[in-house]
């Protein structure tokens, strides 16, 4: 084994990358690079989307997922990785116009799944990032 494999986070069941928790762009940065395969791509186009979305976003890896929110306001979204997608949680999701697609047994909670092989609506999502955005969020 080199040492940057021993280096290398660990991907749990799913390929979830195991990030230490942390505050800030580096350890969501460091989940983006520990992605396998085609995640990795998604996940840095997704960062960017929601830096362009909501520029003061506060960024945080707890429980190995990246999420986003606002100071004083709480998370808005959530990412974790699958074998097959990624997930997109928005805490809020039911109160997003149109609410994104996949229903969640915890209440308000509404869920996008990015799958490899899919176009991605950027335009669409964008606006539920920026709407999210304007809600009160979960606090973690």
């Amino acid at each position: 084994m080199t040492q940057k494999d021993e280096a290398s986070p660990r991907l749990l069941s799913g390929g979830n990358p195991q990030i230490p928790k942390g505050y800030g762009d580096e350890p969501v940065q460091a989940y983006i690079a520990a992605l396998p395969g085609w995640k990795r791509q998604a996940g840095a186009r997704l960062d960017v989307l929601i830096v362009k979305a909501v520029p003061d976003v506060q960024k945080a890896v707890k429980w190995n997922s990246p999420l986003y929110g606002l100071e004083g306001q709480g998370w808005f979204l959530g990412v974790h990785a699958f074998n097959r997608y990624l997930k997109l949680g928005f805490f809020r999701g039911a109160d997003l116009d149109p609410p994104p697609p996949v229903a969640s047994k915890a209440g308000a909670t509404r869920y996008l799944h990015i799958h490899e092989d899919e176009a991605l609506d950027e335009a669409q999502l964008a606006d539920w990032i920026s709407q999210a955005s304007r809600l009160p969020g979960e606090r973690m």
